[in-house]
């Protein structure tokens, strides 16, 4: 990491700022991503006459550059991660600006693997720069930080669109233009105004696979495959079922980031406290009763309080998905230094594995009973929750699992 202790104070202390520099970006690219995903469900429904298969073909799709993340380490070849961040905003920009142009599966096939190109691809540099410039010490508590402010523009971008329709009524195509333009101009302004950060330790450039790591993959594709099921029928459930308009849905998602600007910082702090193997559990128990919740709301079960409680239950995940940060953490913890940026990119193609197969799947199974994609994502929660009684309470390279002793990690 830089030293900046003897920078000037100020906008010049602002600019050298690592944890600064990951924060503007963070808001970027969640502001993007949260305008497209605002409207995503009212505008595949309502504009593009979609079924619950078709938004899990389009769920599916948006996956595939996910999946693809391990090729990130073939343009660290070329690239630094930095660069690879900017250019992905940007191209994340253009994906969200085009898309109320095509409103068809054809078309929004098209616009989304774009958007997602942008948005996977600075996930997996942005969660490499992440470990490579935070301490260890303060990880949790920064990369909470970090999460506030993606929450900041999120509640920034939920919070316009809930106004600007309820107001204004624009249509789909001027929301999607400014927001995608929006994020392109931020992208290059930031591009423009930090300096080149660079890690302690370079990195590997080629693939790598270690078996010590293994923990960490199986607690990575857990947490993409429940996440996944959330991701495209959770929201999905609020339009279909419970008829949750732009306005109400973009309301809902205010609810929910405006609570993690503040919860954040204070969940980061949490797992600086408790540790990871606690937070793990804790994130694994919250989901499995969210996803019981949907499944008894769809059937029903919840009578006129159904439509209530399918929101809180909407909130309350969006609002403990913040204590993912604590399986990146896990890893900071056991990893060579040198592997975190091939690690990062090969963990978030294992995150995407089920993710490509899964809404397609799912939306088969949507159309005989909702009820049953929720019980699985139940299932799946439960399987994660005991990988997490594998963390270690205190992990460390040598120290991976608790079926391995403090010892130094062996060659791999």
């Amino acid at each position: 990491m830089p030293d900046v202790s003897s920078a000037p104070r100020g906008f010049q202390a602002f600019r050298h700022s690592p944890t600064v520099f990951l924060m503007v970006l963070a808001f970027i690219n969640w502001l993007g991503y949260a305008s497209w995903s605002a409207l995503l469900n009212n505008f595949a429904k309502e504009a593009a006459g979609f079924t619950g298969q078709d938004i899990g073909i389009l769920q599916s799709v948006r996956e595939i550059p996910g999946f693809l993340a391990f090729t990130a380490i073939i343009l660290f070849w070329i690239m630094r991660e930095q660069i690879l961040a900017y250019l992905s905003l940007i191209t994340l920009g253009i994906g969200v600006a085009l898309t109320g142009f095509y409103p068809t599966l054809g078309g929004l096939l098209l616009t989304t693997t774009i958007m997602s190109l942008g948005f996977h691809y600075y996930e997996t540099a942005q969660q490499s720069l992440q470990l490579q410039l935070l301490p260890k010490a303060e990880a949790p508590r920064l990369l909470g930080k970090i999460a506030g402010a993606s929450a900041m523009a999120q509640l920034l971008a939920f919070g316009s669109i809930a106004v600007i329709w309820r107001v204004l009524q624009p249509g789909y195509i001027p929301v999607f233009v400014i927001s995608g333009t929006i994020v392109v101009v931020l992208a290059v302004a930031a591009w423009l105004l930090f300096p080149r950060f660079q890690g302690a330790v370079p990195q590997n450039k080629s693939f790598v696979l270690r078996q010590r790591y293994w923990l960490y993959y199986a607690l990575t594709f857990m947490s993409g495959a429940r996440r996944q099921i959330f991701m495209a029928f959770g929201g999905f459930l609020l339009v279909e079922r419970f008829g949750y308009d732009v306005s109400a849905t973009a309301t809902l998602l205010l609810a929910t980031y405006g609570i993690n600007t503040f919860m954040g910082p204070m969940l980061g702090h949490l797992v600086g406290k408790v540790g990871e193997r606690a937070t793990i559990q804790l994130e694994n128990i919250s989901l499995i009763i969210v996803f019981v919740g949907y499944a008894l709301a769809s059937h029903g079960h919840f009578a006129g309080w159904g439509v209530f409680i399918a929101g809180a239950l909407f909130i309350t995940d969006g609002v403990f998905f913040t204590l993912t940060l604590a399986q990146r953490t896990y890893f900071q913890k056991i990893a060579d230094p040198a592997d975190i940026a091939p690690t990062s990119a090969v963990a978030f193609t294992i995150n995407h594995i089920a993710a490509v197969v899964l809404p397609v799947t799912f939306g088969l199974i949507w159309i005989r009973d909702p009820a049953i994609v929720f019980y699985i994502g139940a299932a799946v929660a439960t399987v994660s929750l005991s990988l997490a009684f594998l963390v270690p309470r205190h992990p460390a390279p040598g120290s991976e699992t608790v079926m391995r002793p403090a010892v130094p990690a062996a060659a791999e």
